[in-house]
């Protein structure tokens, strides 16, 4: 089996992930339904339910918003609490949808949303501007790398469809996302309750002459140069039959993180740096010469060395440094506390190690970019830089080059609560080097 990557990289550009954001009460989900709506992606028997609901709380007309607010608090509060997934297609892409919350209570809910999209829509009210919470979701695309920015500025029907309105919070936006390190901004001019510039161009804005929201998502280049990614396989289980058929049969397998695979290839396992040479890829029971990011396979190796869960298969060409010491950037996303000495689990891939936090550098102000040196402590939707001291060696790259293996999660040991998601290496906004002045005597490793 031979595939190009050329083809490879023309069969991902099929697919888009992206996510929404935005304060409450901008209009995601109405944005999300209406999107879905004149996209025809709406089954009949889902419109007929949402129009009942409408009908029981006296609106008129439907209200699209329930078509992504599914639970019954959302329903009765008329805000987004958890991410809704939805997946649609038109006939140029296919489409994964990740509708974040925007009460600020749920920005901790946006890292997962945002965590595996391409593109990131943020909704602003054109009557209120460029608010706290815009510029926490602008942050929080900056720090997950989100390689495209849309800002939609809705209920523009509520200001008169005035373009100087539109300008300034497009230049006051795109300044601070530029300042961030956010790579590309598309401002787009919309109306969701109206359909305004969503699916359908505006004849309301005959000054604007960009985009609808759904043209720039079908037509956004979607990259994913296979050859040049670090290559990277996280173990998740030893296969080993031990049967008639299969005596001598040992397969590692897990789902490719980055990059792509060879048979012949010269390969490393780490943490332990043991070497081999790849002798067989295993996919869906059939053998390939080739396997690329994504795809589940399981690899057989010329040598039997010791592999288990947890370990990292990557060319020894391309092998990245272990350490114990990992300084990243920060979400703590839990109702308790991050502090300094905090004794918590890390877990990087499909490996689990205890870890130590060593020092909080600093955390970060969103109004002003500004950070605060050692403020002891993250609380809940703070973003912060954390140096955290690991049990054992862990291979992890940095964030900016793999989202997949630069990134990590703090676990609590006492109970198993998601305490933080880390992201390995430089952020958009560095604090200076802090030195340690006294080591914990905690988990002493």
């Amino acid at each position: 089996m031979s595939t190009s990557t050329t083809e490879l990289g023309l069969a991902e550009t099929t697919l888009l992930r992206f996510a929404t954001a935005g304060s409450v009460d901008d209009g995601k989900s109405t944005l999300v339904g209406r999107l879905l709506h004149d996209s025809k992606s709406v089954l009949a028997d889902q419109l007929e339910a949402v129009e009942r609901a409408s009908a029981s709380r006296g609106q008129d007309a439907p209200d699209l918003a329930l078509l992504t607010d599914g639970l019954r608090a959302e329903r009765e509060q008329g805000i987004t609490i958890d991410v809704a997934y939805r997946y649609f297609a038109t006939p140029k892409r296919r489409f994964i949808l990740a509708d974040t919350p925007g009460h600020v209570q749920y920005t901790r809910n946006m890292v997962t949303g945002a965590s595996t999209a391409e593109l990131t829509v943020v909704l602003v009210d054109a009557r209120n501007g460029v608010v706290e919470q815009t510029r926490r979701h602008a942050a929080i695309a900056a720090l997950l790398r989100v390689p495209h920015v849309v800002l939609a500025v809705n209920k523009m029907d509520l200001v008169g469809y005035q373009e100087s309105i539109f300008a300034g919070i497009a230049e006051e936006f795109t300044a601070y996302a530029t300042e961030l390190g956010v790579p590309e901004v598309t401002a787009i001019p919309i109306s969701a309750l109206v359909g305004d510039n969503v699916v359908e161009p505006s004849a309301n804005m005959d000054w604007y002459g960009g985009p609808t929201v759904l043209e720039h998502l079908e037509t956004v280049p979607v990259s994913h140069d296979l050859a040049h990614c670090h290559a990277r396989l996280p173990v998740q289980y030893v296969i080993r039959p031990q049967t008639a058929e299969h005596p001598d049969y040992r397969g590692y397998a897990g789902q490719i993180a980055a990059g792509t695979f060879h048979v012949g290839e010269a390969v490393t396992v780490l943490p332990s740096g043991r070497t081999s040479t790849i002798s067989g890829i295993d996919l869906l029971g059939k053998p390939v010469d080739t396997a690329w990011t994504t795809q589940s396979v399981t690899v057989l190796l010329a040598d039997d060395i010791d592999i288990s869960r947890g370990d990292l298969i990557v060319p020894t060409k391309d092998a990245p440094a272990t350490t114990q010491d990992v300084e990243a950037t920060v979400c703590h996303v839990a109702d308790q506390p991050l502090t300094v000495g905090h004794r918590v689990l890390l877990k990087h891939g499909t490996r689990t190690v205890k870890a130590v936090v060593k020092d909080i550098p600093s955390r970060l102000t969103l109004d002003d970019l500004s950070l605060h040196p050692h403020p002891g402590q993250l609380v809940a939707n703070d973003i912060g830089r954390v140096k955290i001291r690991t049990a054992e060696p862990l291979p992890v790259d940095s964030y900016a080059d793999s989202r997949r293996t630069g990134s990590f999660i703090l676990i609590d040991p006492a109970d198993g609560t998601t305490l933080t998601a880390g992201m390995v290496g430089e952020s958009f906004a560095s604090p200076e080097p802090v030195k340690d002045e006294t080591e914990d005597d905690g988990w002493d490793f």
